[in-house]
């Protein structure tokens, strides 16, 4: 466990590392605009779809 975590904090001081620690920040920041999106627009995003499903049962 010691090693794994050593191994871990390496790659954090590392480029690499620091690419991988970039791609987590803007894959957290992705993640939160979508869920604000959905908050937002849940109501009328959630009609439509009913709607699609209702006309594609009953043609």
């Amino acid at each position: 466990m010691l090693m794994w975590l050593q191994n871990w904090l390496s790659r954090l001081t590392d480029k690499d590392g620091q690419a991988l620690v970039e791609y987590a920040l803007i894959l957290a920041l992705v993640a939160v605009v979508v869920i604000l999106a959905l908050h937002f627009l849940g109501g009328s995003v959630g009609n439509t779809l009913n709607n699609v499903a209702n006309n594609v049962a009953n043609p």
